[in-house]
């Protein structure tokens, strides 16, 4: 015979079972803040990082705020989420004021950077999906080298981070500077270089000749 203990704890696993999920809905969008040069101001005259969240996340009378008077101060709207096209290149730039942690949230990505003059080589690494890596402030790159798109995130430890395209910075200079820095070439050179400048990509560009021949898609 059965145990009744036994009978009962079947009995309440089908019950479970068969309880149907939960509905969960996606939350409301974040308001905006309004007044955030006020609110950075005030947190910076706080002695400790303590006094900053209590006079962010409380009210006049010290209690915790709710809704959304909390979600607009705790719910990240910053940072910067990127689509990354089949084959596509965020071209060599730096953050002239901050470091970069860069998080792949779909496909893969290949990424690099280089440091100052006496560090001679570059860093190269291949994230895939929920893996990241830092980018120390300096020059860097991620390129998408399949013929799937990527999703990325990345956050800067700035409010306020910049971004310098490495070679649209270089080309701002006079054509004889750039001339003689890339030790007068004879395919580029002073007398050509207006001609390059205009054919700069930006930001985000189609990606690299092998990735787009292999993947049979066009500049």
């Amino acid at each position: 015979m059965f145990s009744p203990f036994l009978v009962m704890v079947v009995i309440l696993h089908s019950v479970v079972s068969i309880r149907a999920a939960p509905a969960v809905t996606s939350p409301a969008p974040v308001p905006i803040v309004s007044n955030a040069a006020s609110i950075a101001a005030g947190l910076k005259a706080q002695p400790s990082v303590s006094d900053r969240l209590k006079k962010l996340l409380t009210d006049s009378e010290g209690n915790l705020l709710t809704g959304d008077a909390l979600r607009q101060l705790t719910v990240l709207k910053g940072g910067s989420s990127l689509l990354a096209t089949p084959c596509g290149l965020s071209v060599p730039h730096m953050h002239p004021r901050a470091n970069e942690f860069l998080t792949v949230v779909e496909g893969i990505l290949d990424t690099g950077f280089v440091q100052e003059n006496g560090f001679p080589d570059e860093v190269r690494t291949r994230l895939g999906k929920y893996q990241g890596t830092v980018f120390p402030m300096g020059m860097h790159y991620q390129q998408n080298p399949t013929c799937s798109p990527a999703m990325f995130v990345g956050a800067a430890n700035s409010e306020d981070p910049g971004c310098s395209d490495m070679a649209r910075s270089l080309w701002m200079l006079p054509p004889d500077v750039v001339d003689a820095g890339l030790g007068f070439p004879h395919t580029i050179g002073g007398h050509n270089i207006n001609a390059w400048r205009a054919h700069l990509p930006g930001s985000l560009t189609a990606g690299v000749d092998s990735c787009l021949k292999a993947c049979g898609l066009a500049k």
